[in-house]
């Protein structure tokens, strides 16, 4: 399966306040508990929560309604957007 195309800005996970469902990730300023603003990565890459591993949610919710690729293009909008926003 191709990996998402994460260019690790920050944006989503810094941004958590903007989406119920990243509720109880939030450290209470709409940045998520486990990045690190030093270098924008996640201090629980490889057991970070499904929600945050596009892929995965991917095959769990969306693979019966969009192509991989075309569900990386709506995650890359959405990337967009919030570089836009904040």
């Amino acid at each position: 399966m191709k990996k998402f195309d994460c260019d690790k800005c920050g944006r989503c996970c810094k941004s958590l306040n903007l989406n119920e469902l990243y509720r109880n990730l939030d450290r209470g300023d709409g940045i998520c508990k486990h990045l690190d603003e030093l270098d924008n990565k996640c201090s629980i890459y490889n057991n970070r929560p499904m929600i945050c591993n596009v892929n995965k949610i991917y095959n769990k919710y969306f693979a019966e309604i969009y192509t991989l690729e075309e569900y990386h293009i709506i995650n890359k909008r959405s990337c967009k957007k919030l570089r836009k926003d904040i």
